[in-house]
């Protein structure tokens, strides 16, 4: 199990390391496709760091044109946080690339233990908590 969430999280780590991005940029890029217009307390929640970090993170997305902040509607002092289209389109592919690596990962098992694989992995996964992030 160990030796499957390495070669993921390696697979993972070079892809956003060939975009130039750390994971914690390539997170929040993926948040804000998701959740266009949140505030900066917002990105520090869902990535349990400081608001002083996304600031930070954030300067350096809206240096290279992937993220901007825009004034809200109702109130000018809140920024709203979004992603350009340049930061949604150098993360695309991302799910893809994953997808992929399964398949390779998965090759030396037939359709049938693929099957039985996947019906042990949701039965150990029903008892675990849902991942916050």
């Amino acid at each position: 199990m160990r030796w499957i969430g390495w070669a993921q999280r390696k697979a993972a780590e070079e892809w956003v390391r060939e975009r130039d991005l750390t994971q914690e940029q390539s997170f929040v890029l993926g948040y804000l496709q998701r959740t266009p217009g949140v505030i900066q307390r917002d990105i520090a929640e869902i990535t349990r760091t400081s608001a002083a970090s996304v600031s930070s993170l954030l300067q350096g997305l809206e240096r290279r044109g992937l993220v901007e902040r825009r004034a809200d509607a109702e109130n000018a002092r809140t920024k709203r946080v979004f992603a350009t289209d340049e930061g949604i389109a150098l993360i695309a592919g991302f799910e893809d690339a994953m997808t992929a690596l399964d398949d390779v990962l998965l090759a030396p098992l037939d359709a049938d233990e693929r099957s039985t694989l996947q019906a042990l992995l949701q039965k150990v996964t029903a008892e675990l908590p849902e991942p916050t992030r």
